[in-house]
């Protein structure tokens, strides 16, 4: 399984659960990066964050039988990350992604903004 087909999932994922704001963020060609591609989006309530990482987890385990090597966040659901090895998934409330602003942190990747399906 190639890392474009797991990335295309994990869009789907979340798109399945109305995750918006979604970012790709690749890191591939940046030296001593923690990934890859980080893939961001945001959910508008802990409840919503949690639905959109559980989805995401059960759609990649279903259809290609891949599990993450880890998961946190559920806790509090104001940050939800899940680990593919080179792809991570990072889902936010969205005063919560703004706080950690990932997307500049890493602002010397490619960015990807994935359009809101409605």
């Amino acid at each position: 399984m190639n890392e474009n087909n797991i990335e295309k999932l994990i869009i789907e994922g979340i798109q399945d659960r109305k995750g918006r704001a979604i970012t790709v963020v690749d890191m591939s060609n940046i030296e001593g990066a923690a990934a890859s591609k980080f893939i961001i989006c945001e959910g508008s309530s802990s409840m919503q964050v949690g639905a959109i990482a559980d989805n995401v987890r059960e759609s990649l385990l279903e259809k290609i039988r891949v599990k993450p090597y880890n998961y946190d966040g559920y806790a509090n659901s104001e940050w939800i990350v899940v680990d593919y090895g080179d792809i991570l998934v990072h889902v936010f409330r969205p005063e919560t992604r703004q706080r950690y602003n990932l997307e500049d942190l890493w602002s010397d990747a490619v960015l990807t903004e994935i359009p809101d399906l409605d």
